[in-house]
């Protein structure tokens, strides 16, 4: 249903993105990716390094890696997909907010809402 190809959304010498292999519906369960969960204290260690940029809010007390494709989808104020966490499972289900074609680059919104257009540490000068 996926796959990992070169995006023209991300820039950089990481330029992957996770793209459709065929059609999904909205509401369709994209993929579900496992979490390695670190308490918030440690996180100033990950800032020193490329990984702080993959890194997700996990609750109130935590940040998390996310396993599988989970780190590797872009961000857009726009998506076609958005995440919802379980934390009882520990994982991080992605979901198609719109109709996707095969094809088409998958993209969330990293502020964790799909209609949140707050600036982010990497494009602030864009709103």
């Amino acid at each position: 249903m996926i796959e990992i190809k070169t995006s023209k959304v991300s820039d950089g010498e990481h330029n992957r993105g996770v793209f459709a292999t065929e059609n999904i519906k909205k509401g369709e369960l994209i993929h579900q990716a496992p979490v390695i969960p670190y308490p918030n204290d440690e996180h100033q260690h990950i800032e020193k390094t490329t990984l702080a940029d993959y890194a997700f809010e996990y609750g109130k007390n935590h940040t998390a890696f996310l396993l599988g494709y989970g780190m590797l989808f872009n961000h857009s104020y726009t998506p076609n997909a958005s995440y919802q966490i379980d934390f009882d499972n520990h994982v991080f289900n992605f979901y198609a907010f719109t109709d996707i074609k095969a094809g088409d680059e998958i993209l969330i919104n990293y502020n964790g809402e799909e209609d949140n257009n707050s600036p982010l540490w990497f494009n602030e000068e864009e709103n």
